[in-house]
C-alpha cells in the first residue's frame, strides 16, 4: 500500500498539480495498472519531458524533468510570408511549455501554408536554442523554394469537347510567360476541386447529364517545382428536353397557369443551368405574387434510349417559418440599424431561403464589410427561426492619390478623401480635386442612404470645374455650383430620383473680331459662341424615374434598364428651358451558346429633346452634343451642327476642322456591343468588345440665327440633319496593375462630309 507519494525535480510546478494528475494516491495499492495510467497521464499533460516512477518501501517516489518554457520565437529565411502572418498560425506562444510535439505539428502547419501558397517545396525547421533557467528560444528556419506551378493539364475519357476547349473552362492553367500578373498558374489542391465542379457544370450546361469526374489527381515532379494534373472524366450521352409540365400543390395556384413562366422549349439541348434559373425565377414569381412559402424544385426523368429527358417543375408549399429574432454580430463600427434597413424581412415576417440569399448579397453590396454570412437556427417552435448576421468589417476610409491620362481633359492628376460610412452611420462624404491639362475640377459631397431613417437617399454637392475646351473649341468654361438631391424607391426594382442645381456659369476666353485685328489673330469664334459669352445663373430642378431588372449594377450581365429623365430651368436664374431625355439598355448573355460567362450582347438607345421658354438665356454649353462616347469614332460633339469661325477681315471661314461645335436640340443614340473573351485574356485581365454606334443630333438651338446670306452678321450652319451617323470597331479592357485601361478604335462608316472624327479613344489611371 502507498503511504505517501514524493515529488522530485518540479521546479515551476507546484507538487500539488502533480498529484492532482495522478491516478493513484496515498492508500492506494502499488497496482501496476494504476501506475502506468499515472505515467501516460503525466507525460500527456505536455508539462514534462521526462517522467519515473519508482518504489522506495511504501513511497511512490516520483521524478520528473520539466519541459522547458518558450522564450522567444522567431522566424528566419522567410519573405514570401511574413512574420505576423506565420505567426498566427502556430499554436506554441512566449512563455508557454516547450515540447517537441509542438515544435513539430507547428512545423507542420507551416508546411501546411506554404503549399497553400504554392509553394510545395518550401521546408521548415525548428531550431532549438537553450536558455539558462531552463528556457529555450525556438527560431524557425526556412527555405520558401520557388511557387510550384502547373506544368501539364491532362483530361482523360473526353470525346466530345477538345482538351483545349476543357482547359478554357478550368480556372487552373499551364504554366506560360504570359502569366506573369496571374496566379492561375499555380497549384493548389481547393482549385483542382473547383474545377472538377466546373467541369460538371459545364457538361450540365451541355446536355450531358449523366457526366462525372471520376479522378482529379495533382502529381508532383521529382525536382517538386511542377505539377502534372489529371482529370479522369466519364461524359456519357447527350440528351435533348422532350416533354415539360409543371405541378402544383398551392391552393389557388393552377399548373396550367405557370406553364407561361417555363422559359425553355422542347427539342433543345439538355442546360442544367437554364433549368435551374427557371425553377427559381418562377419560385421569386409566386413568392412576389403572395405565396411567401412557395417552393419550385425542378425533376428530371432521363430516357437513355431516346436520349430525352422529360422535365417536371413541381410547386409546393414549403414550411411556413417565421422570423423570431435578428441577431447582428461583428459589426464593431456600422450601427445595427444600417444593416437591418437592408434587409428584406423584420421579426415576426415569413422566412425564405430567397430572403437569405437577398439578405447576403445586399449587404455585400454596402461595401462595408470584408465578409457577410447570413445563418439560421432553430427558434422556440419548429415554425421559428433565428437569423444571425455575421460581418467582418473593413475600412471605408479612403485617402486617394491617383493619376493618368482620358482622350477628353488629357493628363489627370486628383486626389480625394472620401467616407463611405461615416462614424458607422452609412452616410457617405467626400472632397476631392482634379487636376488635367484641359479641366480643374473640386467637389464636396455628403449623401445619407436612409435620411430622416426613411427609404430615401437625401445629398448635396459643392463643386467648382473649370474645362478648357480650346483644342477643339474656340472657348473655356466655368461652372459654380451646388445640387440637393433627393430619391426613394417605389419597390425593388423602380425608382425615383430629383435634383435642385444652382450653378453659375461663365464662358468667354475668346477674342472679339475687333480684338482680333488689333492682336493679329487670324480668326475668332463663331457669333454663336460669342452669342452664349458671358455670365449666366442656371436654376434647374431635374427628376429621373428608373426601372432596373438588371442582375448586376455594377457588371450587369443580363436584364435591362429604362430611364427617363426631365429637366426644368428657370425656377429663377436666366435660364429657361426644357429638357427630356428615355435611355433603355438590354444584357442578353451568351452562356447557353458558348459555354462562357464572358460572352455577351449589350443593346443601349437613347432619345432626348429639349426647348426654350420665356425670354431666358440660350447658351450653347445647355444643348445636346453627339460623339466621343455616345458615337465611337467621332470627336466629341463632332456630329451635328457646326457653324465656321470669323477671320480677321470679316469674312467666314467654313473649313473642316476650323468650325464652332454647337449641339443641337434632338438627339438620338443607338448601339449594339458584343463583348468576348481574348486568347491568354483571362490570364492578363483582358476582354474585347465588337460594337456598332449609331445617332443624330439636329435641331438649331442658339440665341439668334445667321444664317440668312443677307444678314450682316451672315454665318453658315453645317451638319444640321437628323441622317444618322453611324460607325463601327473594336475595343479592349486591361485591368492593369496600374488601373483600368480602356480602348477603343472606331470607324464612321456613314457620316457627314464635315464631321469631325476621332478614330482612337483610351483611357487609364489607378488610385494609389
Amino acid at each position: 500500500m502507498i503511504e505517501s507519494i514524493q515529488v522530485h525535480g518540479n521546479a515551476r510546478i507546484e507538487t500539488s498539480t502533480v498529484l492532482s494528475y495522478m491516478v493513484v494516491q496515498p492508500g492506494d495499492s502499488f497496482a501496476q495498472d494504476d501506475l502506468d495510467r499515472s505515467l501516460k497521464t503525466l507525460y500527456a499533460t505536455g508539462l514534462f519531458k521526462d517522467v519515473t516512477l519508482r518504489r522506495d518501501g511504501n513511497t511512490l517516489v516520483v521524478d520528473l524533468v520539466e519541459n522547458p518554457v518558450v522564450n522567444r520565437i522567431a522566424f528566419e529565411g522567410n519573405s514570401a510570408i511574413k512574420d505576423e502572418d506565420l505567426r498566427k498560425e502556430i499554436t506554441m506562444r512566449p512563455r508557454a511549455v516547450f515540447s517537441e510535439q509542438a515544435a513539430a505539428a507547428d512545423r507542420q502547419k507551416l508546411l501546411n501554408l506554404y503549399a497553400s501558397k504554392s509553394r510545395f517545396g518550401a521546408t521548415v525547421t525548428p531550431q532549438i536554442i537553450h536558455l539558462s533557467h531552463n528556457r529555450v528560444d525556438v527560431i524557425f528556419k526556412i527555405s520558401e523554394s520557388h511557387v510550384t506551378v502547373i506544368d501539364k493539364v491532362v483530361f482523360v475519357g473526353n470525346k466530345s469537347f477538345s482538351e483545349a476547349r476543357l482547359a478554357q473552362v478550368i480556372s487552373s492553367k499551364e504554366s506560360a510567360w504570359y502569366r506573369f500578373f496571374s496566379s492561375a498558374d499555380e497549384y493548389n489542391p481547393e482549385r483542382v476541386k473547383y474545377d472538377a465542379e466546373l467541369l460538371r457544370r459545364f457538361y450540365l450546361h451541355n446536355g450531358y447529364v449523366d457526366f462525372h469526374v471520376i479522378n482529379a489527381t495533382g502529381e508532383l515532379a521529382p525536382d517538386r517545382k511542377m505539377f502534372y494534373i489529371t482529370f479522369t472524366i466519364s461524359e456519357g450521352p447527350r440528351y435533348r428536353i422532350g416533354k415539360m409540365d409543371v405541378r402544383s400543390n398551392l391552393r389557388h395556384v393552377d399548373a396550367n397557369s405557370l406553364k407561361k413562366y417555363i422559359e425553355l422549349f422542347p427539342n433543345q439541348w439538355y442546360d442544367g443551368t437554364a433549368v435551374q434559373n427557371n425553377a427559381t425565377n418562377m419560385q421569386e414569381r409566386l413568392q412576389a405574387q403572395g405565396h411567401p412559402f412557395a417552393m419550385v424544385r425542378s425533376d428530371i426523368a432521363r430516357n437513355p434510349e431516346k436520349k430525352v429527358v422529360d422535365l417536371l417543375f413541381d410547386v409546393t408549399q414549403g414550411p411556413r417559418v417565421y422570423v423570431e429574432r435578428i441577431d447582428i454580430n461583428g459589426n464593431t463600427i456600422t450601427e445595427d440599424k444600417v444593416i437591418r434597413r437592408q434587409l428584406p424581412m423584420a421579426e415576426g415576417d415569413p422566412y425564405t431561403p430567397f430572403d437569405r440569399k437577398y439578405s447576403k448579397a445586399i449587404l455585400q453590396d454596402l461595401g462595408f464589410f470584408k465578409t457577410v454570412s447570413v445563418d439560421q437556427s432553430q427558434g422556440s417552435a419548429p415554425d421559428r427561426v433565428n437569423v444571425a448576421v455575421n460581418v467582418l468589417e473593413k475600412p471605408t476610409g479612403e485617402f486617394s492619390l491617383g493619376g493618368g491620362y482620358s482622350t477628353n481633359v488629357g493628363i489627370i492628376g486628383n486626389a480625394s478623401v472620401k467616407q463611405n460610412n461615416l462614424l458607422g452611420t452609412g452616410v457617405n462624404a467626400g472632397i476631392s480635386a482634379t487636376l488635367a491639362y484641359y479641366q480643374k475640377q473640386a467637389d464636396l459631397s455628403i449623401s445619407d442612404p436612409y435620411f430622416l431613417n426613411r427609404n430615401v437617399v437625401a445629398g448635396v454637392d459643392f463643386y467648382g470645374i473649370q474645362n478648357n475646351y480650346m483644342t477643339y473649341q474656340s472657348y473655356k468654361e466655368g461652372r459654380y455650383g451646388m445640387t440637393l438631391r433627393f430619391g426613394y424607391s417605389f419597390n425593388r426594382y423602380l425608382s425615383q430620383s430629383w435634383s435642385y442645381s444652382l450653378v453659375d456659369r461663365d464662358v468667354g476666353s475668346f477674342y472679339s473680331l475687333s480684338e482680333a485685328s488689333i492682336y493679329g489673330y487670324q480668326y475668332v469664334p463663331s457669333i454663336y459662341i460669342q452669342q452664349s459669352r458671358g455670365w449666366s445663373l442656371l436654376s434647374q430642378l431635374s427628376t429621373t424615374l428608373a426601372y432596373d431588372r438588371r442582375d448586376s449594377r455594377m457588371r450587369p450581365r443580363s436584364g435591362y434598364l429604362i430611364q427617363i429623365a426631365g429637366d426644368f430651368a428657370g425656377l429663377g436664374g436666366n435660364t429657361r428651358y426644357v429638357r427630356a431625355k428615355i435611355d433603355g439598355a438590354y444584357y442578353l448573355p451568351l452562356d447557353s451558346l458558348t459555354g462562357s460567362h464572358d460572352w455577351g450582347l449589350q443593346f443601349k438607345g437613347g432619345t432626348g429633346y429639349m426647348t426654350d421658354w420665356g425670354n431666358g438665356v440660350v447658351n450653347v454649353i445647355d444643348n445636346f452634343y453627339l460623339g466621343g462616347q455616345n458615337l465611337r469614332g467621332f470627336l466629341q460633339g463632332g456630329a451635328g451642327p457646326r457653324s465656321a469661325h470669323y477671320v480677321a477681315n470679316g469674312q467666314v471661314l467654313p473649313l473642316q476642322g476650323q468650325e464652332d461645335l454647337i449641339g443641337g436640340k434632338f438627339i438620338y443614340t443607338a448601339s449594339a456591343q458584343l463583348n468576348f473573351p481574348l486568347p491568354m485574356g483571362d490570364d492578363v485581365g483582358i476582354s474585347g468588345r465588337y460594337f456598332v454606334d449609331a445617332g443624330s443630333l439636329a435641331g438649331i438651338r442658339v440665341r439668334q440665327n445667321h444664317t440668312n446670306p443677307n444678314d450682316p452678321n451672315f454665318t453658315p450652319i453645317s451638319g444640321d440633319t437628323l441622317s444618322p451617323r453611324v460607325s463601327t470597331g473594336f475595343g479592349i479592357s486591361w485591368k492593369s496593375p496600374f488601373g483600368l485601361v480602356n480602348i477603343d478604335a472606331g470607324v464612321p462608316i456613314i457620316k457627314s462630309s464635315r464631321d469631325r472624327l476621332y478614330p482612337i479613344r483610351f483611357g487609364f489611371g489607378q488610385q494609389f
